[in-house]
Order: structure tokens, then sequence, then C-alpha cells
């Protein structure tokens, strides 16, 4: 069932404005609202789109929302459930860089946001064991989540090359074709050459206008942030966690735009905020362009840094995401598809430990050796955050009170402590 537009403005709108807690509570997001609460999408649909989009380079979870939109209503539907996604994370981004570079740090809303991300440890876990029931069918998918979730947490394995292994183990337990519902209507003649070349042309063309404009009126610096960011946005494979030490170190060392203290705190907020923890680029460009030459370049240099950030998400999308149907209708690459949803289960697993710990604890460290688990330290429980964490899980899974509203509550409750404890 294909929905209206207003409709499905209204649910990605709420997707929006709920995508807090990184990629992993995204997805358990929109996967109760597409898929569980309403019949907009298969449980295969939306698990094929998962892997799909985990091959691809950027914020896995925007493409995702992306795709969703696009499968019901095409690319309009595409473009208004990808925009709905990015854009009140990025206006509160805005606000907050903007305090941030007069005032320094913000810890009221660090603790306005402490009870939301307490809340997204339980919608994540939850989601978590959900998908794993529905995902896990066979004891080659357990096998490749369990040993995608040990990569990557015990060894920092390359997210790419698990994905890769995960695929080929899939291909290698290759079995019959798994049907898939037809295309929504309309979108079946968009699979065609010329389309994916004229999509492929246009969006090209769209990413690449603002450089060439900033170069062509000499504004250097936002010409070389631009390029900077889209060079990012084409290696950044496993979403923001896979890129983000590659990003502090260029940003910092490289080009000397922030200091370490600016990108942990820019950090920080990205994690607070809904949207993308990929928003934290926006929070880079502002400083970036504060720092060269105040609040004008700031502005420009963070709609350059979105623009370069976001609009290869829709290419990508937009051009590869027709085939989809495609090539699930291949027995062996639908094979290699069921490999990377299991391994995605870990994938998964391994954001909502990392999540739940940098929530939970105030200090987490990583060995500096082969076997390199993230580990917290004891002594720096957060009691405030364990506490608000059970007062969440009380309200969701006891009394099953509605998502938005818990959130509501919980955000409440964490500026209230803040304000009690001053």
């Amino acid at each position: 069932m294909s929905p209206g537009l207003p409709e499905l403005t209204r649910i990605f709108a709420r997707i929006g404005l709920m995508s807090f807690g990184g990629p992993a509570a995204q997805i358990a997001v929109m996967h109760r609202e597409l898929v569980q609460d309403r019949p907009w999408l298969t449980e295969r649909q939306f698990l094929n789109a998962l892997s799909f989009c985990m091959l691809l380079p950027g914020p896995e979870a925007m493409q995702l929302c992306t795709y969703a939109g696009w499968r019901l209503r095409g690319v309009p539907g595409g473009l208004i459930a990808g925009l709905l996604f990015v854009l009140p994370g990025a206006l509160v981004m805005l606000v907050l860089a903007a305090a941030y570079a007069r005032w320094g740090q913000l810890p009221l809303a660090e603790a306005l946001f402490l009870g939301v991300k307490a809340t997204v440890v339980i919608v994540v876990l939850q989601a978590l064991l959900r998908l794993a029931r529905k995902t896990l069918r066979h004891w080659t998918h357990g096998t490749i989540a369990m040993a995608s979730f040990i990569a990557l947490y015990a060894f920092d394995a390359p997210f790419p090359l698990v994905i890769l292994v995960a695929g080929a183990i899939g291909m290698g337990f290759a079995g019959g074709s798994t049907g898939q519902p037809p295309l929504a209507p309309g979108l079946a003649q968009s699979t065609t050459l010329g389309r994916t070349l004229n999509h492929a042309a246009l969006w090209l063309a769209l990413w690449f206008a603002p450089l060439l404009l900033a170069h062509g009126f000499g504004a250097d610096s936002l010409t070389a942030i631009g390029l900077f960011f889209s060079k990012l946005a084409v290696v950044s494979f496993g979403g923001a966690y896979a890129v983000l030490a590659y990003m502090a170190q260029e940003t910092v060392t490289t080009h000397g735009w922030l200091s370490p203290a600016q990108m942990m705190d820019g950090l920080g907020l990205a994690e607070t905020t809904p949207g993308p923890l990929i928003l934290v680029t926006e929070f880079v460009g502002y400083m970036a362009g504060h720092g060269l030459s105040g609040p004008v370049l700031a502005l420009l240099a963070a709609a350059m840094t979105l623009w370069v950030t976001f609009i290869p998400c829709f290419l990508w999308i937009f051009v590869a995401a027709p085939h989809l149907d495609w090539l699930t209708t291949r027995p062996r690459l639908t094979a290699a598809l069921d490999g990377i949803t299991a391994a995605v289960v870990g994938v998964i697993a391994n954001l909502s430990l990392w999540f739940a710990l940098h929530v939970l604890f105030d200090q987490v460290t990583r060995a500096n050796n082969v076997f390199a688990p993230t580990m917290p330290e004891p002594g720096s429980l957060n009691a405030t955050a364990l506490g608000l964490a059970g007062i969440a899980a009380l309200l969701l899974l006891g009394l099953r009170v509605s998502l938005p509203l818990t959130l509501a509550i919980m955000a409440t409750l964490g500026a209230g402590l803040f304000v009690l404890a001053a």
C-alpha cells in the first residue's frame, strides 16, 4: 500500500524528529514506523534495503530513509523522506554550533538530551532483539552475526571487510530466489539505462555546482571546505563512526580548523541531536568558517558542508536503488544480501553496545593492542543516566507509553535533574 504524499510527509517528519541515538536507534525507529505500525514495507524489503545501504558510502540510516520514501512514492517520496530525516537535526545543530561559537560549552543542551539518549538505549535493545529473531533464520546467519560483532567490537576490523566477507559467505550458501512484491506504481520504468544516466548526471551536477560557484567567486576557504567534505562523502563507508578518526585528524591536525577539544564537543553535540551522527560535519564546517572569517563564512561553510555531505546520498539512492529488486531475483546475489543482513545484526549490536557504554559511563577507553574491545571505567558509571534508562524501560516496556511521549518525558526529566543539581 502506497501512502499519499501528505501522509508520507507526516510519518517521515515524525521519524526525523525521533531519530536520536545514531544509526542503530534510527534504524529501529524506521522499522517500527514503516514495518510494524503500518504495512508500507515488508520485513524482507526493509532488510534488503538496509543491507544494500550498508554497502554505500555515507550515513546508512539516511539512505535507508531515502530509499523507503523512494519505494513508496518515487523520487518525490525519496526527497521528502531524506530531507525530513536530515533537516530537523541540521537546524538544531546550526543553532547549537552558533551558540557554541559564541559561548563555549552547552551543558544544559547536553543535560536536556541525556534523558533522550537513555531512552534510546532501551529502544535500540528492543529493536535489536526483534531484528535478530526475524533475521537469523539459519545457523549460518547466527554465526555470521556473532563473528561480525566480535570482529568489529574486539578487533576493530574494517567495516567494508566485514561486509564483504559476510556477503561472500552468504553467497557460498546460496539457495533459492526470494520473491519480492512489485514496485510501487510508476517505479518500474526508472530502471532503464537512460533514466539511470540522467539521474547520475543531474545529481552530480547538483553536487558540484556550489563548489564551482565558490571557486568562481574566489572563495578559496569555502572551496577547500567543500572539496574536503566531498571527498569524505565518497570514502565514508560504514557510516559516521568509520570516518570520525580520519575527519578529526584532517580537520584538527592537517587543516587546523578546530582544536581537539572543539572536535570532541562537536561530536558530543551531534550525539544529542536528531538526525545522522554525520551532522557533526556541519558543526566542523561552521567552526572552520567562523575561525577563518567570522559568522558569515561560518553560515556559508555550514551550508556547503551539508550540501556536499548529503547530496551524494541522493545520488547513490536514486541511481542504484531502482536496480535492487533485480538483484534480489538472482539467487546467489540474494544469498549474499542475506549474509550481509546477518552481518548487519552484528554491526547494529556493536553500535548499540558502543552507544550504551558512552551513555551510561563517563569514561570509555579502547586498548592499544590487537584484542582491543571498548571497555568502560567502572568508577565512571553515570548513576543519573542509569536511573533514566530504568525509568525509560518502565515507561516503554512496562506501561507501554508511546515513544514520542516517552522521549518528551525523559527530556524533561534530564533537564530538570540538571537544574536541581545546579
